[in-house]
């Protein structure tokens, strides 16, 4: 499974794109150029404005001081470059936008997990942390982008998923809290739900590549607009951002609370 051995390139219009052939190694079940020539995935490329949505929705929510005074953070600002990244990345199918996009959703990962093992720290352990996390991730997206082999940008997002799970296990069921008992329980459940989005956008990411010849086919059966509803890789960017969303509003939480704590 995976983009290391799908790739749906060859289309009727792929050669008409305003950006010339796509050259990425991965190509997606949406057929490229179908709507129009200046996006080479329609649906894949606006989906991507859900990360920019809630980027900016957190930016200019409460606590911001106006359109050119947000507040902002290191989660905030990935998700939002994840979100244009990715845009570009679907709207040219470049490999050099394409290695954007996959940086991009690594350092997506890098944000949450240094927010997740920072939350509660000493400030030895804080500085050990963020500068393991600096390293490792350079390194890792340097080698990905020295191999140019897509199955190594996914063994390395999994890894950080699987990191961000045993630690969200950790702080709400393993660790001794003086959390109030309501605020654990709201966040586990938060966190179910985000953890659930997740997993039903990789189940309709997998679907999109296996599939991808029943569902050209239902598309074609459907006609426009309700064939828009099957590219299920636009479900994956609409799904991933609100789980990411989630995610980080409770990751802020929990660190607001354990500043709480420490100013108590």
């Amino acid at each position: 499974m995976g983009h290391h051995n799908r790739h749906f390139a060859g289309d009727r219009y792929a050669l008409s794109g305003a950006w010339g052939p796509p050259t990425s190694s991965a190509n997606f079940c949406e057929e490229d150029y179908a709507v129009t020539r200046y996006f080479a995935e329609f649906i894949n490329t606006l989906t991507n404005l859900a990360y920019v949505f809630f980027a900016l929705r957190y930016m200019y929510g409460r606590g911001s001081r106006g359109l050119f005074a947000p507040k902002f953070d290191s989660m905030s600002i990935s998700l939002l470059i994840l979100g244009v990244g990715s845009l570009l990345f679907h709207a040219t199918l470049k490999q050099n936008l394409q290695f954007g996009d996959e940086l991009a959703m690594l350092g997506l990962a890098w944000s949450i997990l240094r927010g997740l093992f920072t939350a509660g720290r000493p400030s030895t352990y804080d500085q050990f942390t963020n500068l393991t996390l600096a390293i490792v991730f350079p390194l890792f997206a340097i080698f990905y982008i020295w191999t140019e082999k897509i199955i190594y940008h996914v063994i390395g997002f999994s890894i950080a998923i699987a990191l961000m799970t045993l630690r969200g296990v950790y702080l709400f069921y393993w660790r001794k809290s003086s959390f109030p008992e309501n605020r654990v329980a709201e966040w586990r459940t938060r966190t179910r739900v985000a953890l659930f989005l997740m997993g039903v956008a990789y189940i309709l990411w997998n679907i999109d590549l296996e599939f991808c010849a029943e569902l050209r086919e239902l598309r074609e059966q459907l006609g426009l607009p309700w064939a828009w509803l099957l590219e299920l890789h636009g479900w994956w960017h609409i799904l991933t951002a609100m789980s990411a969303a989630y995610g980080m509003d409770i990751v802020r939480e929990v660190q607001m609370q354990l500043k709480v704590e420490k100013e108590e």
